[in-house]
């Protein structure tokens, strides 16, 4: 047995569960990195993930992952940041664990962060969310859970890794109908369900038909979609859209773009931005919309020239 397999399972179960205690979401997103990393890894190197060793992992190859995220996979920056930072975190334990094998760690370790300029995160209109529900085809059991996950999306602004994370238990319909959130940072939080919401996820249910501990968005083996599952879907119904709603072919429609959609349409209703801050779960020295989104919506702001 090489050394990179139990130091895997020992970062995993013993460095993350037990000594940090790191939330589900941050264990699902380093686990999601690692996953990545090793399948190219084993793909490079000609070898089964089981021979990969430590040496295997070393800073030329990282750094040509790095490249592949965002040439082959298309992530953004952020994501690729993200990435590394799962493989630094479990290269700096490997330092403590295996010695020997400080040289090719120190280099992994000084691979740097990518800079990157900060965007306006995007939003979209009320005919392009119109368009993007629309897609979704009614007739398929897919297009009515992926209709479904689409409406919860733009109406509670959950984030991708809160969706996936929906059990059944969570959804409260009747009176005051509501998600139960388990949200970053380990937080919980309620979220309100519009009428129509309400309907189409008790539809939903009822053909889902789980118990309360099943995922409430599943895949047809009744496993919960993935995060990259969600995203290729949003994806693929943004693109049938835009057929449509010829706008949404220049926009790059995401789950992130969705909850943005959310705080845009909460502020078009006179929200107050504390209020939809809370709403999203974020962080309250946080704005979820800049000052030059607040002045848009005012009206300061015309599309002219001048």
């Amino acid at each position: 047995m090489t050394l990179l397999a139990p130091t895997l399972q020992a970062y995993f179960t013993d460095r993350l569960l037990r000594q940090r205690q790191a939330s589900p979401h941050t264990i699902t997103a380093y686990r999601r990195a690692w996953q990545l990393l090793v399948a190219y890894a084993a793909e490079q190197a000609g070898k089964a993930p089981s021979m990969l060793d430590i040496g295997d992992l070393n800073a030329v190859l990282i750094a040509g992952f790095l490249d592949h995220l965002e040439a082959v996979r298309h992530n953004t920056v952020r994501t690729r940041n993200a990435r590394l930072a799962a493989i630094h975190s479990l290269f700096a334990y490997a330092a403590l664990e295996h010695p020997e094998h400080a040289g090719d760690i120190a280099r992994v370790l000084a691979i740097p962060a990518k800079k990157f300029d900060s965007t306006l995160v995007t939003h979209l209109t009320e005919p392009e969310i119109t368009a993007l529900l629309a897609a979704p085809d009614p007739g398929t059991w897919t297009g009515r859970r992926d209709h479904a996950l689409l409406l919860v999306a733009v109406t509670t602004g959950l984030r991708a890794s809160e969706l996936t994370g929906l059990a059944c238990s969570d959804v409260h319909l009747g009176a005051a109908a509501h998600v139960a959130c388990h949200g970053k940072g380990r937080k919980d939080r309620i979220t309100p369900l519009t009428g129509d919401t309400a309907a189409v996820l008790a539809a939903w249910m009822t053909e889902r038909d789980g118990v309360p501990a099943d995922p409430l968005f599943c895949t047809h083996r009744g496993t919960a979609l993935s995060l990259d599952a969600i995203e290729a879907r949003v994806r693929q119904h943004a693109a049938k859209a835009a057929l449509a709603c010829p706008s949404l072919a220049g926009k790059i429609t995401t789950p992130h773009v969705l909850r943005h959609s959310t705080a845009m349409r909460l502020l078009h209703a006179g929200i107050d931005t504390s209020v939809i801050a809370l709403w999203l779960g974020c962080a309250a020295r946080r704005s979820v919309v800049s000052p030059a989104q607040r002045a848009e919506m005012r009206g300061d702001i015309s599309g002219s020239d001048g």
